[in-house]
């Protein structure tokens, strides 16, 4: 703990002093972020090189072995245990890269199993320069390529007990010499060689907090020391590589830096947070970027810190050291960022975005070509083989590389999966596991076993990334029959704002006292007609809503909690109102008898009944089938299609049981098809909340068995019942099985996104009554509300269920949608609606699904911006951009060929008449215009001529003398305005 305090410390000091305004292209990006991509599948350009990485200290183990010296951790750790016993089981690593079907391996050579006192001068250790021929000889020959790392922290402890390490301008000096052995001894066979990893971590946690080898403390100025020569050791490696050996080896070199990310604290872009955010990037890997890829020194910013402490390089050591590399090495990895947690606290916070690293890199220095030398996270040491949870987090760093090269155009050529094996982590020890293939540290044996990481990693690397599984784009055009809708919830009764029309016998006059006010004509009463669905102004408003969507069906749910037999006629009178205006617009309504509202204390049943206990009792039962029939009775005659429980399956996790939620849907689909199928003709059925599940680990049976268990819960223990599948459970009798056969209509589905799913295994919290963990993708894009937009599982959904019960009833997708913050132009909801229409036409066009229907969630929003395809009435109920795009679809029925364009006009299947006309008025509606118009003119023309020869005809005037009428003769006569009845006086 006091050394990550000792770390952030260090990094506040180093980023606190000037304000200075940081000039340069990379700060923009946190003005102007990345392009948002939905990018999900790809490949890496041909040739893009794969490998796997190990570093000598953690893995080789045999610390004193075959003349091996000591190293500054062998001191540090007082670490004497084999490790993952690399040395000895070399040729077991190599069948592990074989295995995993790598372009590369890269590793590290440990200096002291060379030179035992780091003593260049003295004699090689002939045991260790065998070691790393044969290893090096053996890649070549599985055709694998070396990527050897000179130097990776463990320093010789005679270096650091003779010149104090990296603090003295020797230790670069003996460096050198021993670089230049090793490009002669192995530099034939390898193309690639990094002089040393990760520097700033040396720097910072070896020489100023402690936190590692060879845990100097105390001078402030030790680690800008110590990187100032780390700095000429690299630079001294370049040159003798590039003057004595590139010729003939032809090999490159580069240094591999560390890197974290950072953003303004909760997006707050302000200049002062911009300043800091590239303060931090500069502190971090410009500290030692800088210096070697741009202007041959340190960073502005670092110096006007520490000014008297950071030493200077002359001219000619600028000069000498800028461009010593042949590519970027950049290392992304756990230790660098929990260094770079400390920024959060001055108004920044660290994030996991490798590809705004790489943009950052690609924008500061010149666009170079840049591998990744270290990419990968850890896991706790109880994860044993089954590692899931990082092969997402491998996927994610890997999905943003592949957004860098293919969106960005940063020059990735490789990366490296981090690490190879399970071994001795630094100062961690044995207490987290980095590695692809794990081993049990308990058994001398250290037995190299697969963990579900590397199945995933071989399957990526031989893949060349995350090419689509699924048909691509495909063109065609749903039937007519099909229904686009719009879904809603439950629709409430709106008998205010009510327009007084013809409603108020009143008589009024008009601006009496110059007020502009109506006063009241007292003693004079109008005749009125009877209240009609037209002044209920809601109904029109929001219906008008649904027309501009082009919608022809609408989904809502009535008001359980505000309709029973004998209640309140005015109530009933609404919804009538609502299905009499739709069935005049031409829209077909879907009705949901009872929609549950997590918002509503008794979850939208009738208060007595949530009283008494709600689903648990079987009175709830008795009590919706009443109401059903009311409902069919009251408003079946303008609805054809019913749900009657939207997501019984979503309501057991507040009453854990089902029972009576099919019970009531059984009874009430009873009712319907016995009193009222035979007058009305319509479908009844039940929806249930259907989202897809994927194995969180593919490559385990365990979790293949899982998404079985899931989707038979969550939709086989409603739909087998009703569809008569076997195994029926649910504690239901003989004659109840034999009454719930059958009772449905249609299948209908309410899907929104797809998750991960794996056995449950943790004793805490409670397990779920599924039994099982539920997870997301964090490489799927989501929304605000962390709704994972994966089209393809759509359509996977509808096969399972077709698959299941076969295609006899056809399927309605009565709900689907996405949350999206935006106030107009919603690219988010917009591609969702495109993209998961796209897999509705596969399921039915390649997949044989018979799909009937498909029903946007929702029409508007109520307050936030959420799901609404318009915004919510004190937003004006603006439409955004959605709309535009789903009627475009609806116009067209789907996705044309581009040859046919055109909308798609469909047969009028009430009248049964050809539409042939409507196509051909709708084809010429200007021409129709422009004759319908011309047809006017003349006819007006016309009568304006007959009047014009009628009047000069006339020889005498006729004069009507005017007579007063009584006031009571006059009323009778008065024409009405619209509104309300006034007079002028």
């Amino acid at each position: 703990m006091f050394g990550v305090w000792s770390v952030c410390v260090s990094l506040v000091l180093i980023l606190w002093g000037t304000s200075e305004k940081v000039q340069g292209k990379a700060s923009k990006l946190w003005l102007q972020p990345l392009n948002e991509t939905f990018l999900q599948t790809g490949v890496f350009p041909s040739g893009f090189l794969w490998g796997v990485g190990t570093v000598a200290f953690p893995t080789e183990g045999s610390w004193d072995a075959d003349g091996k010296g000591e190293s500054v951790w062998d001191r540090f750790t007082r670490h004497t245990d084999p490790s993952s016993d690399s040395y000895i089981q070399w040729e077991e690593d190599l069948e592990s890269v074989r295995y995993l079907g790598v372009n590369f391996y890269s590793f590290s050579l440990s200096w002291t199993r060379i030179f035992p006192d780091g003593n260049v001068k003295a004699h090689p250790n002939p045991a260790g320069v065998q070691h790393y021929r044969r290893l090096i000889g053996k890649l070549k020959e599985l055709q694998v390529e070396p990527v050897v790392t000179l130097f990776h922290w463990d320093l010789p402890q005679v270096l650091q007990e003779r010149f104090g390490g990296w603090l003295n301008q020797s230790t670069a000096d003996v460096f050198a010499d021993y670089t230049a052995f090793c490009f002669r001894t192995f530099g034939a066979e390898v193309r690639y060689w990094i002089t040393m990893h990760n520097p700033f971590l040396l720097a910072i946690q070896g020489y100023g907090t402690g936190a590692h080898g060879p845990g100097v403390t105390g001078d402030p100025a030790d680690p800008f020391i110590a990187a100032h020569n780390l700095l000429r050791a690299h630079a001294k490696a370049w040159h003798l590589y590039d003057k004595h050996f590139r010729r003939h080896q032809r090999g490159n070199v580069s240094i591999t830096l560390g890197s974290h990310w950072v953003e303004p604290l909760h997006g707050q872009a302000m200049p002062t947070n911009l300043e800091l955010c590239q303060k931090a990037m500069e502190a971090v890997i410009g500290w030692f970027a800088e210096p070697i890829y741009g202007s041959g020194d340190y960073p502005e910013s670092l110096k006007a810190s520490h000014r008297g402490v950071i030493p200077e390089f002359s001219a000619q050591e600028r000069l000498w050291i800028k461009g010593t590399t042949d590519f970027f090495s950049l290392a992304f990895g756990r230790e660098t960022l929990r260094v770079g947690q400390g920024l959060a606290r001055f108004g920044q916070t660290v994030k996991l975005d490798l590809r705004s690293v790489l943009v950052w890199v690609q924008q500061t220095y010149s666009d170079p070509q840049l591998l990744l030398a270290e990419s990968g996270w850890f896991t706790d040491a109880s994860v044993g083989v089954q590692d899931t949870k990082a092969i997402y987090l491998m996927k994610r760093f890997i999905m943003q590389v592949m957004q860098a090269v293919s969106v960005d155009g940063v020059r990735v050529f490789g990366y490296t999966a981090w690490t190879l094996l399970d071994g001795f982590e630094w100062n961690h020890g044995y207490s987290i596991r980095r590695g692809l293939f794990y081993i049990d540290f308990s058994k001398p044996e250290r037995r190299r076993l697969l963990k579900t990481s590397a199945h995933f990693y071989r399957r990526l690397v031989r893949d060349n990334g995350f090419p689509a599984e699924n048909t691509p784009h495909i063109e065609g055009r749903f039937p007519c029959d099909f229904q686009f809708g719009v879904s809603e919830s439950v629709l409430q009764v709106h008998l205010r704002p009510f327009s007084p029309q013809f409603t108020d016998p009143q008589l009024y006059r008009w601006n009496l006292s110059g007020d502009g006010a109506l006063s009241p004509v007292m003693g004079i009463l109008l005749h009125t007609r009877p209240v009609q669905c037209t002044d209920f102004l809601f109904i029109q408003r929001h219906l008008f809503l649904l027309g501009v969507t082009g919608s022809a069906h609408y989904r809502f749910a009535l008001d359980w909690t505000q309709l029973s037999p004998g209640g309140d006629p005015e109530k009933v009178r609404f919804y009538r109102c609502v299905l009499m205006e739709l069935q005049r617009r031409g829209i077909r309504p879907v009705v949901t008898l009872y929609h549950p509202s997590y918002r509503s204390p008794s979850l939208g049943l009738p208060e007595a009944l949530h009283a008494d206990g709600g689903w648990r009792n079987a009175s709830a039962v008795e009590a919706f089938v009443s109401y059903a029939a009311f409902c069919f009775h009251k408003f079946g005659d303008f609805v054809s299609t019913w749900i009657t429980v939207n997501e019984p399956n979503r309501l057991t996790e507040a009453y854990t049981e089902d029972r009576n939620l099919l019970l009531a849907h059984v009874k009430a689909w009873r009712i319907y098809d016995e009193r009222f199928r035979q007058k009305q003709g319509g479908a009844v059925s039940l929806a249930i909340h259907a989202d897809w599940v994927e194995p969180a680990d593919p490559f385990l049976e365990s979790h293949k068995s899982a998404q079985q268990q899931f989707l038979a819960f969550e939709v086989g223990r409603f739909l087998d019942p009703l569809i008569g599948n076997e195994g029926c459970g649910n504690g239901f009798s003989n004659a109840e099985r034999v009454e719930f056969k059958g009772a449905l209509d249609f299948i209908a589905l309410n899907h929104f996104t797809t998750r991960l799913v794996a056995p449950w295994e943790n004793a805490k919290p409670q397990k779920p009554e599924h039994g099982c963990a539920l997870m997301t993708d964090v490489t799927w894009p989501a929304s605000h509300l962390r709704q994972a937009l994966v089209p393809w599982g759509l359509r996977r959904m509808l096969g399972w269920v077709r698959d299941r019960y076969g295609d006899r009833l056809p399927i309605i997708v009565t709900a689907t949608g996405v949350d999206d913050q935006a106030v107009h132009d919603d690219q988010l909801r917009q591609s969702y609606i495109r993209s998961y229409l796209q897999e509705a036409l596969k399921a039915r066009e390649l997949d044989g699904v018979n799909l009937r229907g498909f029903y946007i969630w929702k029409l508007q929003d109520h307050h936030d911006l959420r799901f609404g395809l318009f915004s919510s009435a004190a937003h004006h109920s603006r439409p955004k951009a959605s709309v535009s795009l789903y009627r475009d679809i609806i116009s067209h029925r789907g996705f044309p060929s581009a040859a046919d364009l055109r909308p798609l006009t469909c047969r009028d299947a009430d009248s049964g008449t050809s539409c042939e006309l409507c196509t051909r008025i709708a084809e010429n509606k200007p021409l129709l215009f422009f004759s319908v118009c011309v047809s006017i003119s003349a006819s007006m023309l016309c009568v304006l001529v007959i009047i014009s020869v009628v009047r000069k005809r006339r020889r005498t005037p006729i004069n009507v003398r005017p007579q007063r009428l009584r006031v009571q003769l006059r009323f009778p006569m008065m024409k009405v305005a619209q509104g309300s009845y006034a007079i002028k006086p």
